[in-house]
């Protein structure tokens, strides 16, 4: 074999690298993420989560904006003192957003085991024989590719029992390989 020859298989072997590489960062990405939640690693799962955008979208799905409803009209002291005194005690600070639980380290977990926040049953103990870890690591279901492009990845999640919830993670590549999670697409009667 010649240099030229070995010196070719070389670079040929570099791309296909690379392009193996390039196209699996997101799924690595998306177990990073799985992982970091699962240990609470509070530092790696703010490198891999855009807060800001995540909160906006999140926001966006869970808006529950009342139809075009009259406003109500205050109460008068003169027909309803009750319900003034009762308007004058109840507190003016705004109910808690709903995305905050989405976005808390145990909310992020629960997500990427395809469940809602606060209803994820507690993570199976880790077998200890190789043939239970064998077949632990084959049982699904497992994140799957939506959609691919070379900046943009969508992972879908089905929740285990109900495949027809599933809940889809969105990536944008930051840098060459560099992945961090810009969007979380809820099951619709979780909206």
């Amino acid at each position: 074999m010649t240099f030229q020859k070995r010196l070719w298989d070389l670079v040929v072997l570099a791309i296909a690298v690379f392009a193996a590489a390039f196209a699996t960062a997101p799924w690595f990405a998306f177990r990073a993420l799985k992982a970091a939640a699962q240990y609470e690693d509070v530092q790696a799962i703010g490198e891999l989560v855009d807060f800001p955008a995540v909160r906006r979208s999140l926001t966006a799905e869970l808006d529950e904006t009342p139809a075009a409803a009259a406003p109500a009209e205050p109460p008068s002291l003169w027909r309803d003192p009750l319900r003034v005194f009762k308007r004058a005690i109840e507190p003016i600070a705004p109910p808690e957003p709903k995305v905050d639980r989405y976005l808390t380290v145990p909310g992020l977990a629960a997500l990427t085991r395809g469940y809602a926040p606060g209803g994820a049953p507690p993570a199976p103990a880790k077998p200890a024989a190789a043939l239970d870890q064998l077949k632990a690591a084959v049982a699904g279901p497992h994140p799957a590719i939506a959609y691919w492009d070379p900046n943009r990845v969508r992972i879908s999640v089905k929740r285990p029992g109900q495949p027809a919830k599933t809940t889809i993670f969105t990536f944008r590549r930051d840098k060459l390989f560099t992945w961090r999670l810009v969007h979380i697409r809820l099951p619709v009667d979780e909206r």
